[in-house]
């Protein structure tokens, strides 16, 4: 088993960076990695509670994103920062998720065997 890191950094209503990582993840997951994903930048905005992403004009895929735990995945990581600049907490977010400072993102990240920026 080696340690994979998903590493999401866009914004959830560009492209579909977030759904890709999320696929990623489950990919990872279903073949026993052990598997991280870290929320840093807008991407945090994937998190929030209580979007409409149909309003303009995407899949609600967010809700999935709390089926995680059923896979195992339990190490979700947010940017303590990107919380801050969004004006987020974590009981704003949709799911249970570990808040790292930016020395803690470099250790998580250096401890990975596999980093995959989506």
């Amino acid at each position: 088993m080696i340690n994979v890191l998903v590493l999401s950094q866009h914004s959830p209503f560009d492209d579909m960076h977030i759904r890709e990582a999320l696929d990623m993840t489950l990919i990872f997951a279903a073949i026993e990695q052990n598997i991280s994903w870290l929320f840093t930048g807008p991407a945090v905005l994937a998190l929030k509670q209580n979007q409409s992403p149909e309003s303009v004009g995407l899949k609600n895929y967010f809700k999935s994103i709390k089926t995680l735990e059923i896979y195992d995945v339990e190490n979700i990581y947010v940017c303590e920062k990107s919380l801050i600049d969004y004006n987020l907490n974590k009981n704003d977010l949709i799911i249970d998720a570990i808040t790292l400072d930016f020395k803690a993102q470099s250790q998580l990240i250096r401890a990975q065997q596999q980093v995959v920026n989506l």
